[in-house]
């Protein structure tokens, strides 16, 4: 695995990386991951540390001020540790911005390894320019296979390296440990309001101010006989702007109680009736995969990688614009008859993106790039 970013720094990919790499370990692979992040005691500079869960780590952070994850010097060190390593595939994982992991595709194709190179951003601007330097292009002449969290994201991918194929490996959720299971199917447990939750991290690209005006429109064309609550989990430079908007709108009904652990959070998720997403570049949307997981219906933006696993009208709501969105949110609220019957239809169902699934994708763009390079 090569990735900039991964425990303990927070973050989807730093998860999806670990956990990737823990499922593979578990489904009898051997996973090195090569990363710029440093370890929990600050180690870098190329240490090595072998985890409970299997995994072997080496930390190639350059000790930047507020350990940023990078490295320009790592590549010839990582060089020697791939042609010596005994590996059989490099699997790539990059952002918008991935310094550390670009630089190292063409080290593990120069070592003679087939690379797989897994996309989890969503390109928006940045797709002119990775079409202009046109390294995407070059890498999947040269046989890496290319793939992208969502349909979405792929096909950004695929403008981006000029039309090359570029498949789907969707972030994977461990289905069985979020749902509720036993009798709680047929409806949440809650005080008798209706109760929208989220979790996401207070940052603007996932509009968390937008998220409090469709929550407000939503209670306005609402029936008033209708109590809504939500609650909006998460840590992030927005939380005080949101907190100033939810005093001046005397929006009471709102919570942020701040991050919350994995268990909290799945607790909260089996209690509630509706998970809200506001967010238009999403390229997957793991938390609102968790949440359907959970039995929750998803109420989201249409166009984002949520599109992958919401099914309009069956399993949640997807809106074309946050008017809509509001107005899609409302009607769920008031529809009790239909949330219940959403919710029985996501627990009595098992997830495409539930890890065995993840993992035998995976393996398939392995495959593919072994192919590719002979």
């Amino acid at each position: 695995m090569l990735s900039d970013c991964y425990p303990p720094r927070l973050g989807g990919i730093e998860s999806q990386v670990r956990d990737l790499s823990r499922h593979l370990v578990a489904a009898g692979h051997e996973v090195e991951v090569f990363t710029a992040t440093p370890g929990p005691g600050g180690e870098r500079g190329g240490a090595t540390e072998r985890g409970d869960d299997g995994v072997t780590v080496h930390r190639h952070a350059w000790g930047v001020p507020g350990g940023i994850p990078v490295n320009p010097f790592a590549p010839p060190e990582i060089r020697r540790r791939l042609d010596a390593g005994g590996f059989d595939v490099a699997h790539a994982h990059l952002g918008v911005v991935s310094p550390f992991a670009t630089d190292l595709v063409p080290v593990a194709l120069e070592v003679g390894l087939p690379v797989a190179a897994t996309f989890h951003c969503v390109m928006e601007r940045s797709a002119v320019v990775f079409r202009a330097i046109g390294h995407l292009d070059r890498w999947a002449r040269r046989g890496v296979a290319l793939s992208a969290v969502s349909t979405m994201a792929a096909q950004r991918v695929s403008a981006a390296a000029r039309g090359a194929r570029v498949e789907v490996v969707p972030n994977g959720v461990d289905a069985a440990w979020w749902h509720p299971g036993g009798a709680a199917t047929a409806s949440a447990h809650h005080d008798g309001s209706v109760h929208v939750v989220s979790a996401m991290r207070l940052v603007s690209r996932k509009r968390p101010l937008a998220m409090l005006r469709v929550l407000e429109q939503a209670r306005a064309v609402l029936d008033p006989a209708v109590a809504l609550r939500a609650t909006i989990v998460g840590e992030g430079p927005q939380r005080r702007v949101m907190e100033h908007r939810l005093r001046a709108r005397g929006l009471t009904w709102v919570q942020m109680p701040g991050r919350v652990d994995k268990d909290e959070l799945r607790a909260l998720h089996q209690g509630a009736d509706v998970y809200l997403s506001a967010a238009q570049l999403e390229a997957f949307g793991i938390a609102a995969l968790e949440a359907q997981a959970a039995g929750l219906p998803i109420v989201a933006r249409r166009g984002t990688g949520t599109d992958d696993f919401v099914k309009d009208g069956v399993s949640g709501l997807l809106a074309d614009s946050d008017a809509a969105l509001a107005g899609a949110l409302a009607h769920l609220a008031g529809e009790r008859a239909l949330r219940e019957q959403m919710r029985a239809h996501l627990l009595a169902s098992r997830p495409a993106q539930d890890w065995p699934g993840v993992i035998t994708a995976t393996l398939g763009e392995y495959r593919r790039a072994a192919v590719a390079l002979r």
